[in-house]
């Protein structure tokens, strides 16, 4: 038996925070605070500090499982691949390839995303892959593409918000959803710096904040065009800022100045002197910073939304200067990694465009494969969900559980049903995995080693700390045996460092360039930023991401492959490795001129206005004790009792006018279902809104709810904004004796 610590990361949110994993003696391990992390310092929240109850061979599944007389049953790890396999096989010649759908999940290491979007396209040979990721992050990485020329999270260290002077954190409950980061918030403030928060609820991080805006869902770009407004009308722009690092200001100014601020408050909600106040909270420190989370992101409009966000820091010179920026908090365990090395539907690895004929050629390099033998892009998530069992038959599922999380679950639990076959590879039997024709139980992050990526781009060594059940296998195993029953032999390593070394190559000179880093650096260093290209040394690391150069349609893939593999092997005095990027853009921006673009946007409405027969709003979101889907949370007792079930919660004048005290059961009702859970009254949420938390099945899914107009450029569905009505529920019946 193990008797030393292993240093490793928590498997859940995107902080990644340290944590050392130490046995027990009656056998399993526990947490044991890592206080040299310094994302964390040691602190954990309650999911982090339980997450080894999920390890016991009683929570986690520990056989494959086969459908059969329509009962799922115990079986051989043979047979269940053989079944995957031949019905893979079976609807590709029946249908062909694109009959053949993949969906990853935003929580799976970066060797399993980057294995599974390769054996989307060279084993199965599909264009139909994406993930859940889709649904978390994808606005804010499409404005901030547009805007700077590269998507990461957060283009500083987390280090950086106490030493800022402000800090607008619009849509982000992180006192709940990311508790060890709200240390850095509160030392910004005992600094004498300024938190405003914009969340339609008063919430745990609003209860912090030095100024609460609380707009009407829906209505976030409405209040960034407003608040770009009074900058311009107040003579607040930096002009040489915009004259020298920026292009397109005009064409966004005349857009701003539509939305003047008595506009915006009839929009929104917001006052005028709130407006003012926050501009010039903002405008007056000498730096400042706007993180967005799912709040703006998660609407039809998330792009746009974030956009006129990343405007403001463009137009007052808060973008690419120390201490100041815009950022993205990322949510889920591997969101940024996730969404960098291939299981989107657009994308190759390192953020390699599908369309691009040189980084086509660049990656089939790497992959031994024609360039042309590579499908182009393929459905977003929620249309890819959305296409199952017409014109995608089959599905593997890995890492994710739309039944909870899909927004319009209802339907996409109609699709899923419909499908000829389903294969899902997960550590729990989740409400998807029991719609499954074949269930292959998989390790988990305690389980096995691999990489992550956390919000700040930080690359980081999860490190296997126990032995998996007998039974049980790694993902990498899974997608090796599969492959090997479709004819392709070779390609699919099972060690998750020989994949590293592979990605390594295949990410050489692309945007999200991790050549340079090997799991020695990662063990040795506590973590290394991308972009971190092989060799070429700098001392001048803060702009060190744009030292690698672009995809070239001459260069040839077998020398980027070369020169990581060398850099990996020229570890003496003199060689010159890369030190990582921390801070991006203080130099120039990702993009071919060097300057930030501004976006000109204009307010909309959500897709789903209040009316008559629903006049209410309806938003959701995360609470503490829970974790996305709730797949593996609701599987710890500590977890449960603190939070057992779904609410709505609402205002008393609402809750007035149903009749509806605390704890009443009430019903809300959209366009595309019903939900029904326990009644939590509050004064903290403004009364034409209510709120659920997303985390159960059942009929308190808040899901099946939600509507999924998706976002034009990123195919977000929007999540946190539709049109409901309320209802009170009569007396329940009570169980007979």
């Amino acid at each position: 038996m193990q008797t030393t610590s292993t240093p490793t990361h928590c498997p859940y949110c995107a902080l990644q925070c340290g944590m050392n994993l130490s046995p027990l003696p009656q056998g399993g391990v526990e947490v044991v605070e890592r206080t040299d992390f310094p994302v964390n310092r040691g602190a954990l929240c309650g999911k982090g500090r339980t997450a080894p109850e999920v390890l016991s061979p009683s929570v986690r599944l520990t056989s494959p499982l086969v459908r059969s007389g329509g009962t799922l049953r115990p079986a051989s790890w043979d047979e269940a691949l053989d079944r995957i396999a031949g019905e893979l096989s079976r609807v590709r010649a029946a249908h062909g390839p694109d009959a053949l759908g993949v969906f990853g999940g935003g929580g799976l290491t970066n060797e399993k995303a980057y294995t599974l979007g390769k054996f989307a396209r060279v084993a199965l040979g599909t264009s139909q892959i994406d993930y859940n990721g889709r649904f978390c992050m994808s606005s804010a990485a499409a404005a901030g593409t547009k805007a700077f020329g590269l998507d990461r999270g957060l283009p500083f260290p987390l280090e950086d918000v106490p030493r800022t002077g402000c800090v607008i954190l619009v849509g982000s409950n992180l006192a709940e959803t990311m508790p060890p980061s709200l240390r850095f918030f509160n030392e910004l403030r005992e600094n004498g710096g300024t938190l405003i928060v914009v969340d339609p609820r008063r919430t745990r991080t609003a209860e912090q904040a030095d100024l609460h805006l609380m707009p009407r869902p829906g209505t976030d770009l409405a209040l960034a065009l407003g608040l770009l407004h009074l900058v311009v009308a107040e003579g607040r722009v930096d002009e040489e800022y915009v004259r020298e690092r920026t292009t397109g200001w005009e064409d966004a100014r005349a857009a701003a100045m539509a939305h003047w601020p008595e506009y915006v408050e009839r929009i929104t909600g917001v006052s005028v002197p709130q407006l003012r106040e926050t501009v010039r909270l903002f405008c007056e420190p000498e730096a400042a910073m706007v993180l967005t989370a799912r709040g703006p992101e998660q609407q039809s409009k998330g792009t746009d939304t974030v956009g006129a966000w990343i405007n403001l820091c463009l137009a007052t010179g808060r973008a690419g200067r120390p201490l100041s920026g815009y950022g993205c908090l990322t949510g889920q365990g591997n969101g940024q990694g996730g969404r960098e090395h291939g299981q989107k539907a657009d994308q190759l690895p390192g953020y390699r465009k599908l369309d691009d004929p040189a980084a086509r050629r660049h990656v089939a390099g790497v992959w031994g494969v024609d360039p042309a033998s590579l499908p182009g892009p393929g459905r977003s998530a929620y249309e890819l969900l959305d296409a199952l069992g017409t014109e995608v038959r089959s599905l593997l599922l890995m890492g994710s559980n739309p039944v909870v999380s899909a927004p319009r679950a209802a339907h996409v639990e109609e699709r899923l049903r419909s499908l000829e076959f389903l294969a899902v590879c997960d550590v729990v039997l989740s409400e998807t995995a029991a719609l499954a024709d074949v269930v292959l139980p998989v390790t988990q992050w305690a389980e096995e080693t691999g990489t992550t990526t956390s919000l700040e781009g930080r690359v980081l060594l999860r490190r296997q700390a126990v032995t998996p059940p007998e039974g049980v296998r790694s993902d990498l195993e899974v997608l090796h045996g599969l492959a090997a029953r479709l004819g392709v032999e070779k390609g699919f390593p099972t060690d998750p460092e020989e994949v590293f070394e592979e990605l390594r190559r295949a990410t050489a000179g692309a945007p999200a360039d991790y050549s340079g880093i090997t799991y020695r650096r990662l063990a040795e260093e506590n973590g290394v930023f991308w972009p971190c290209p092989a060799g070429g040394g700098t001392d001048d690391c803060e702009d060190a991401s744009l030292d690698a150069e672009p995809d070239d349609p001459a260069r040839d893939a077998d020398d980027s492959a070369r020169d990581a593999d060398d850099s990996a092997r020229d570890s003496g005095p003199r060689a010159a490795v890369h030190p990582g990027t921390p801070r991006l853009f203080l130099d120039r921006f990702a993009t071919p001129d060097g300057r930030a673009r501004f976006v000109p946007v204009s307010h909309r409405p959500a897709a789903e206005e209040p009316d008559d027969e629903y006049p209410v709003l309806l938003t959701t979101g995360r609470v503490v004790a829970q974790y996305q889907s709730g797949a593996q949370t609701r599987r710890v007792d500590e977890l449960n009792a603190a939070a057992p079930g779904p609410f709505v919660e609402l205002h008393p004048r609402l809750a007035d006018r149903l009749g509806a005290a605390e704890g009443d059961p009430v019903a809300v009702v959209s366009r595309r279902g019903r939900a029904v859970a326990p009644a939590r009254i509050t004064t903290g949420i403004r009364p034409d809104t209510v709120f659920m938390p997303f985390h159960w099945p059942g009929e308190g899914r808040a899901n099946t709810l939600t509507n999924p107009a998706l976002d034009p450029t990123s195919r977000m569905p929007e999540f946190k904004v539709c049109a409901v009505r309320v209802e009170a529920v009569g007396p329940q019946p009570q169980p007979q004796p």
